[in-house]
């Protein structure tokens, strides 16, 4: 039985939060157990006085982090949560995330554009024929300018240049820019929940030299030599880590992520995910099975890579909380950056290390002698950037022009595909693109070829399953990315797309 909370409206975190962080300890803590049913929305309105607003927005909430699940004529009822987590404390960012609603800070994306490439994307037919217009651009990858804060960028540049001109000339702290460390270290804690100190975060110019430089410390860690991966996944992680000598295991997915039966029978020493919104099919990995994966982790003396690549940008609720701030020491290595928020060509990205690791990383630049990739004038300027409250001010604008778009792409898929045998939607609710789902007997790098042919460009999923693998309900299935898209030409594209595939 569900304990009561002590709602305080006056209180900096909205109702909502303080409602859904109180199911949570409840769950956490025992007193309700897997399948217990929670009142109705009506209900616990009435018994809190309060309107049921905010008691929905909060079982949502906890419905998109898997606490909750709800199914007609059945209600509202707890989730099974792994056992030896009861007592567990909330991470900073359930209590503290909702700073974005007033404005301090909101996001960072990992730009996935230096491997996602739009011909990388495309069958080698289509590389061999003149592209000549794109009127209806769908690239995954591809980024909105409209709102960057060209003026105040440049005013921070001038005040760098100015005040470190001598200083910016020479090499930087090969892990960093201590400052800029320092910040990102704030930010994670706060708004993803990540626990970590500046000597963690190791920053580079772009994921595959960070990567490089992981594969390389877990060599000098002396782990087995294998890793699993999501199927389908990111290519850029298998990529990096077979280039060094790795055993890469492709995982299948299932509705919740990588499928834990099929990870403890691979034996592996590293597994990457993307558990707050998995690339690139967009589960949203519920609280048992990141609790699950931990456990199977610390059991296999195994280390999980977490790619939150687009974990803040969430349409609905709040951001789900990181992986690695679940557990105090977790062994997770943390990837993220800011390309997407910002712009790819600040060439910024990050990696946080277990403490354990640090050492071995050490040893690694010892022997390389490597410098600090990234500019060292564009990381000072993203610190004061950061200090000020400048990235999250432009953050927020951006996560409503992304919301904006996304609502867009999905009421046209709906209007346009709603007749069309087997049609999905995947993904929604979060991040910069869509997975649309369909049955088809043409193939689908003949469908994106008929598309791009018309001026609407996107991308099929087939290139980013291991092993010439596919859905196996045989489905075709094409990333729709909305972010770069102008809003006026997401219907029209959208429309002109189930023209010529009906066709």
């Amino acid at each position: 039985m569900m304990r009561l909370p002590k709602l305080d409206e006056q209180g900096s975190l909205p109702i909502y939060v303080q409602l859904s962080d109180h199911i949570k300890r409840e769950i956490f803590q025992g007193a309700l157990v897997e399948h217990s049913r929670l009142p109705s929305v009506r209900k616990l309105a009435e018994l809190l006085g309060i309107s049921t607003t905010p008691v929905e927005v909060a079982y949502q909430q906890l419905i998109a982090e898997g606490y909750v699940y709800s199914q007609p004529r059945i209600g509202y009822r707890v989730r099974a949560v792994v056992e030896g987590y009861h007592g567990i404390q909330l991470s900073k960012s359930d209590t503290r995330m909702t700073e974005q609603d007033k404005g301090d800070y909101y996001a960072s994306k990992t730009n996935k554009q230096a491997t996602m490439d739009s011909q990388n994307a495309l069958p080698n037919l289509q590389r061999l024929r003149p592209i000549t217009s794109v009127t209806y651009n769908f690239h995954m990858s591809h980024n909105d300018f409209s709102l960057f804060p060209y003026v105040k960028w440049q005013q921070y540049i001038n005040r760098v240049w100015r005040e470190e001109s001598k200083d910016l000339l020479f090499y930087g702290d090969p892990q960093g820019e201590w400052g800029l460390r320092a910040e990102i270290a704030d930010y994670l804690g706060q708004f993803r929940g990540v626990r970590c100190t500046p000597e963690q975060i190791v920053i580079g110019a772009e994921q595959h030299l960070l990567m490089s430089l992981l594969t390389q410390t877990m060599l000098r860690k002396g782990s087995v030599r294998s890793i699993a991966v999501e199927n389908p996944g990111y290519r850029l992680l298998p990529g990096t880590f077979r280039n060094y000598g790795y055993e890469v295991i492709p995982i299948s997915l299932d509705h919740e992520g990588m499928n834990l039966d099929e990870l403890d029978l691979a034996h592996v020493a590293l597994a990457g995910v993307s558990p707050s919104h998995q690339f690139p099919m967009g589960m949203t990995m519920p609280i048992s099975r990141r609790l699950a994966l931990l456990d199977w982790a610390e059991r296999s003396e195994a280390y999980l890579i977490e790619d939150d690549y687009d974990g803040e940008f969430r349409y609905s609720g709040r951001p789900i909380p990181s992986m690695q701030g679940l557990r105090e020491n977790a062994p997770v290595i943390y990837m993220g950056g800011f390309s997407q928020v910002l712009a790819p060509a600040f060439c910024l990205h990050y990696m946080v290390l277990p403490k354990e690791l640090l050492p071995h990383f050490t040893e690694v630049y010892r022997a390389v002698l490597f410098e600090q990739s990234a500019s060292r004038l564009h990381q000072r300027t993203l610190e004061l950037f950061m200090r000020d409250g400048e990235l999250g001010k432009h953050i927020r604008k951006m996560r409503n022009l992304y919301k904006r778009k996304h609502d867009l792409t999905v009421q046209a898929i709906q209007q346009h595909f709603f007749d069309y045998p087997g049609m999905e939607i995947r993904g929604e609710h979060a991040g910069f693109h869509l997975v649309l789902r369909l049955e088809s007997q043409n193939p689908a790098k003949e469908m994106v070829a008929a598309a791009l042919e018309a001026g609407i460009q996107l991308a099929s999923v087939e290139y980013l399953w291991a092993n010439a693998s596919a859905p196996a309900d045989g489905k075709r299935e094409f990333i729709i990315g909305f972010a770069g898209i102008e809003p006026e030409n997401i219907e029209p594209g959208i429309a002109g797309l189930a023209d010529i595939w009906r066709a």
